[in-house]
């Protein structure tokens, strides 16, 4: 019922921050019949004279038996009124210090655009304590805006656990159309509070297409639905 009301709102709303506060993911899933929600409070983007934002975010992710999890993902930018709504699965079939597998979204329409794109990434994770090093890349093809576009995308995170905080630095890099690349990086930081968690991100732009500044604030937390009912806080590589 929770996760049936979830997807119920993001499709009313709208991809986000794969793993939040950065744009890459990790090759980890929620614990079987936990649902994870990650709201993000705003995202800032700086680009010449202009500021934009978006707020909510969120992302919200089932897990599975057999390390696989089912993802919902929106954004809203108030200003203009767009929408961005994603849903789809992430199955890890190697889970070990070396994690590998991959994720595919469903890119869906919302008001005022029509079609379904797809976007699949290759995951990897490998652990060495307190070092989190995270790896991804692949390709989309996305018809909602008024000219479709399809590319590339990958990006690598390094994270390292210190008592409740884990620090960490992202490179960034998504390729349009043969054309255009963006290319960001910088780092982000999560607080573990216990019950929940506070993740912030800061990214600058490094190509001429990339914005000069991006910037969010997300809260996160899991619940068990399967039994035991006690809210779990993310484990070091969520």
């Amino acid at each position: 019922m929770v996760f049936a009301a979830t997807v119920l709102l993001a499709s009313a709303i709208a991809p986000a921050a794969a793993f939040p506060p950065y744009r890459s993911t990790d090759a980890d899933t929620a614990p079987p019949w936990t649902l994870e929600t990650r709201l993000g409070l705003v995202r800032v983007e700086r680009e010449s004279s202009e500021t934009s934002y978006e707020s909510p975010l969120f992302r919200g992710n089932f897990g599975l038996p057999g390390h696989v999890e089912i993802l919902t993902e929106f954004s809203h930018q108030p200003e203009t009124g767009e929408r961005d709504l994603a849903a789809g699965f992430k199955w890890v079939p190697y889970f070990d210090s070396v994690s590998a597998g991959i994720e595919t979204l469903a890119l869906l329409p919302t008001l005022g655009s029509s079609g379904v794109g797809v976007e699949s990434l290759f995951l990897s994770t490998f652990r060495s304590d307190p070092l989190s090093f995270h790896v991804n890349a692949g390709g989309f093809y996305d018809p909602r805006p008024a000219e479709a576009e399809h590319g590339w995308k990958a990006g690598a995170i390094v994270e390292f656990r210190v008592l409740r905080l884990r620090p960490g630095v992202e490179v960034f890099a998504k390729g349009i159309d043969s054309e255009k690349t963006l290319l960001i990086a910088g780092p982000g930081l999560i607080v573990d509070f216990g019950g929940f968690d506070v993740r912030v991100g800061f990214h600058c732009g490094l190509t001429r297409e990339a914005p000069d500044l991006v910037s969010s604030v997300w809260v996160t937390t899991a619940i068990p639905l399967g039994g035991g009912g006690t809210v779990r806080t993310p484990e070091p590589s969520e």
